[in-house]
């Protein structure tokens, strides 16, 4: 897939989960730095997909760019003094996963890519080879959008 193909794929399951879903609502709150929630899990999804691509792993493209897309879907700004944003690093998999069960159909594997994609913060860790990808992924991500 090339680049253009990728970023048109993953724009597509973008377009999907803002029409049918509050995905918009991730352009609100700041991830990490200047970065959205929304452009990280964009950030995410394109490079879970590459990292898949150039691994030559034959996985599912559709659960994998949508569990990237909805890992952060917790719909709230971490960042302000609430005490509902106590240990936010540890909730959080969590309240995703009740916000995109409750918008959206998910499959095993994408709940499994929500709910453990904070692995080791949260000791189980990913069940599926698309849940290992976005956690590490998520991770160099992050760290890529702290000290940017």
């Amino acid at each position: 897939m090339s680049t253009a193909d990728r970023k048109r794929f993953i724009a597509r399951h973008v377009r999907n989960l803002s029409q049918n879903g509050r995905l918009q609502r991730s352009r609100n709150f700041i991830q990490h730095g200047s970065t959205s929630v929304y452009e990280h899990s964009i950030r995410v999804a394109y490079y879970s997909l590459s990292l898949a691509e150039r691994l030559h792993l034959d996985r599912n493209r559709q659960e994998l760019v949508r569990g990237a897309l909805l890992h952060d879907y917790f719909l709230y700004d971490w960042h302000e003094k609430d005490r509902s944003h106590n240990l936010h690093g540890f909730r959080h998999p969590f309240t995703a996963l009740r916000n995109a069960e409750t918008d959206f159909k998910l499959s095993k594997r994408e709940r499994n890519i929500i709910l453990r994609h904070m692995f080791p913060l949260i000791p189980l860790p990913p069940s599926c080879l698309e849940g290992w990808i976005v956690c590490m992924v998520d991770k160099g991500c992050s760290i890529y959008e702290v000290f940017k």
